[in-house]
């Protein structure tokens, strides 16, 4: 029973990526945040004239989450707090503009591992206000919301204040549901604030024609229902409607159980999970929640679920976490997800 394990997935061409698919085990998470560690802002200052993107076309205003920026040449020294930002510039081939991140909750892609180790690690999680200063950025990119957490002194203004501009992953922008369409919005954007709109357009059309391979593969197959467990015992903490997830399921063949629920993620009853009988489980694999086997024997040991569809079947796909959010990997959850919930249409 394919169960999503064999593999992360991948940023390359279609070729090299199936292969790759075909020999590679997940890489271990111990083994990146160790190599992801190493060294200090202050020990590997970008040049700014090492593979700088053209001024051309500056200046660039962006209206993001409702903060204005202009840029009036792209940023040169850029921290990312989170992976998936820090993923998306690196496939953008934007490493040399990068100066620190932090927060690493998964596995980093195999074809980016080499170029990720190289940025210094400011911190496990959030690094502090002061921290980011250290790494004297002219640009800070979060991935979640937390990034500019105003109560621990992060806020955009406060960066503002400091002369530092700020973005954030559109998905935490507040709109009523996150799509694929916002990837691809994502990536342009960040495309045209470093000033490579063609990496960008490029990176674009790789992950549309992944999504297309996907849906045309578990076309006209009947919807399957698909619970997301992220984490919890006494509740389940799941991904909502409002969440990327939701769309990533459609486009593999499923329905997620808890579309209804008006967040990005929320907590929903177990009670509600029996209700609802979902036939496959999506597990998001990041670090701090618990390993996936912890995940998997706590939902098989549990007796009020052993009536649920996909708890009886053992039927389990495993996601990173980062695989699931706005940037270059959620394109190829799609296919993870589509060979878990039709793996019929995979023989």
């Amino acid at each position: 029973m394919y169960d999503g394990t064999s593999r992360p997935p991948l940023f390359t061409p279609a070729r090299r990526r199936r292969a790759l698919r075909a020999a590679a085990a997940t890489v271990a998470l111990s083994a990146a945040l160790l190599t992801a560690g190493c060294g200090s802002a202050k020990d590997t200052p970008a040049d700014p004239k090492a593979a700088a993107p053209s001024a051309e076309g500056f200046p660039v205003t962006i209206d993001n989450c409702g903060v204005k920026t202009t840029y009036d040449k792209p940023p040169a020294r850029v921290v990312t707090i989170h992976q998936h930002p820090a993923e998306l510039m690196l496939a953008l081939g934007l490493k040399d503009r990068m100066v620190g991140t932090a927060f690493p909750d998964s596995a980093v892609l195999p074809e980016l591992e080499k170029d990720f180790a190289a940025i210094p690690e400011l911190a496990e999680r959030e690094p502090s206000f002061e921290t980011v200063l250290d790494a004297e950025p002219d640009l800070v990119y979060g991935g979640y919301g937390s990034a500019f957490d105003e109560k621990e002194g992060r806020s955009r203004k406060a960066f503002a204040d400091a002369g530092i501009d700020t973005h954030l992953n559109r998905e935490y922008c507040g709109k009523k549901q996150v799509t694929m369409q916002d990837t691809y919005d994502e990536v342009r954007t960040v495309g045209r604030i470093f000033g490579v709109p063609d990496r960008a357009d490029k990176l674009v059309a790789e992950l549309q024609a992944e999504i297309g391979e996907a849906a045309a593969a578990v076309k006209g197959a009947p919807e399957v229902p698909v619970f997301v467990y992220d984490s919890g015992d006494k509740s389940a903490f799941t991904a909502g409607g409002k969440s990327l997830g939701t769309e990533l399921i459609r486009l593999a063949g499923g329905k997620n159980v808890f579309a209804d629920l008006d967040e990005v993620f929320g907590d929903a009853s177990w009670e509600q999970v029996v209700a609802r009988k979902p036939e496959v489980i999506a597990i998001y694999d990041y670090a701090g929640s618990g390993s996936v086997e912890q995940k998997k024997e706590f939902l098989l040991a549990q007796p009020a679920l052993k009536d649920v569809p996909a708890v009886r079947n053992k039927r389990f796909v495993v996601l990173p976490l980062t695989a699931t959010l706005v940037g270059v990997r959620s394109a190829y959850a799609v296919e993870d997800l589509a060979r878990g919930i039709h793996p019929e249409k995979f023989a």
